[in-house]
């Protein structure tokens, strides 16, 4: 096995020279969190595309889910002519992909064809709050827990059933359990020494409660470079379980057991690696910086809800004593919180619980950047911590529909000041579109209650 040692252009031109890699994954993150891109070959990239970019259709920052073509973007639509972008890569994240011969990745930013970057690209939208973190003299530490359901079925098997009757890996719940997470081990093995080849530093694997459910943990890092590595992580494990003639979901709730969560850790630091947010001499933990972030975390996590809950499932996930939250409240070690402070000193970070596995890492993370700075720069009073069991409370709710979450975020001044108006527009559309499609949907549960009985 190769260590994770970083890949740098004159290694991928030694391999290439030797024939090792002949092919090179230019890919960038669109709305919904997928890679987008091309397989080049690599002397063409090395000789051309290094130099220029690709390029690409903007519609692919403008389609649903299904990719299809929808209206209401400013920046790509029938009357624009549908034109290109370029995908500019980001030589600081070249990746070996093991999981596909003779390949090695790199992710891009997306610029106009006249250079200037594309601001609703997601990947912009992290930018632009890191830079604003680092005018202020610090920088944002993340890291993401991705859980995810395996099945027996292949993925053509499971789009085949309609993806009913589906076979979980696991028949029983098998949270941290041994014997049950062995049953998986061959999958999970793979998958997490595929990922340390790609570079990433590789913690654990643990079974989760819903049948067949499990998570790969990988060390936290700086918030860009963890959201890059989240969106090569999800797809490669996609990529694998298909190879071993299995399946994995992400989205946030297949059933009406455990959803899948994705809890982000997030804390500042200097930019000379101080502890801004810690300090052990207060009951908390926490300096005066550190309350103010978790109190703008507070202040924004209403309007910010459609960057951590994005899709119309995903507010299915938030059940009362299911570990997901339903409540925006903080406090120390608590999980029936949305925001729970864990660690100490070095280790002082705050957890979102409020993402699900169907989130977008770099919206989801520039938002919690965007509402510490905030709390920050405004001084802003933390709350008491909660303690108890917050289901029962009459704590303020996370919002329990994509509709309520796009009324939050269209009708909030901060979010049209701080990600921009284009931004604001160009997501409160992805939402619309998501409501329309399922608001035109015919589902299973309605013709199990209506076809004979009504």
């Amino acid at each position: 096995m190769h260590s994770a040692q970083p890949l740098t252009l004159d290694n991928l031109r030694t391999a290439v020279a030797d024939g090792t890699i002949d092919t090179v994954a230019v890919s960038f993150t669109d709305m919904q969190g997928r890679l987008q891109g091309k397989r080049i070959h690599a002397p063409f990239f090395l000789d051309e595309v290094v130099h220029h970019g690709t390029e690409g259709c903007n519609y692919l920052l403008a389609v649903d889910i299904d990719m299809n073509t929808v209206s209401g973007y400013a920046m790509s639509s029938w009357d624009t002519g549908y034109a290109d972008f370029v995908l500019a890569p980001d030589f600081a994240t070249l990746h070996r992909v093991p999981w596909e011969d003779g390949t090695v990745g790199v992710l891009c930013d997306l610029l106009t064809i006249d250079g200037e970057p594309v601001t609703a690209s997601p990947r912009q939208v992290l930018r632009r709050q890191a830079e604003r973190l680092a005018d202020a003299g610090m920088v944002a530490l993340a890291g993401t827990e991705l859980e995810f359901i395996v099945f027996r079925d292949t993925y053509e098997e499971a789009w085949a059933s309609g993806y009913r009757d589906l076979t979980p890996a696991n028949q029983y719940n098998v949270d941290y359990s041994m014997l049950g997470t062995a049953r998986v081990e061959p999958l999970l093995r793979r998958i997490r020494n595929e990922m340390y080849v790609a570079g990433m530093t590789v913690e654990s694997a643990k079974g989760e409660c819903n049948l067949g459910q499990h998570e790969i943990a990988f060390k936290y890092r700086e918030a860009l470079g963890t959201c890059d590595n989240h969106v090569i992580y999800k797809t490669g494990a996609k990529e694998i379980a298909a190879q071993e003639g299995m399946a994995l979901t992400f989205m946030a709730k297949y059933n009406e057991r455990e959803g899948n969560s994705c809890h982000i850790h997030l804390s500042f630091r200097g930019a000379d690696g101080a502890l801004v947010m810690a300090d052990d001499s207060d009951p908390t933990g926490m300096s005066a910086l550190g309350k103010s972030f978790v109190a703008g975390q507070l202040a924004h996590a209403l309007e910010l809800s459609l960057l951590f809950a994005p899709q119309i499932n995903s507010y299915k996930r938030y059940v009362e004593g299911s570990f997901a939250p339903t409540s925006i409240r903080w406090g120390r070690d608590n999980r029936t919180l949305g925001f729970r402070l864990v660690g100490h000193g070095p280790s002082l970070r705050l957890e979102n619980r409020i993402p699900g596995g169907d989130v977008n890492p770099y919206l989801a993370v520039a938002g919690i950047i965007a509402a510490g700075i905030d709390g920050i720069d405004r001084g802003l009073e933390l709350e008491p911590e909660f303690v108890g069991n917050a289901y029962v409370s009459d704590s303020p709710r996370v919002p329990t529909s994509l509709s309520a979450a796009l009324d939050l975020w269209q009708g909030s001044s901060w979010v049209r000041e701080t990600f921009g108006e284009d931004v604001q527009a160009h997501y409160a559309n992805m939402a619309r579109v998501e409501i329309a499609a399922f608001g035109a949907a015919v589902t299973d549960w309605e013709r199990y209650r209506s076809f004979e009985r009504i």
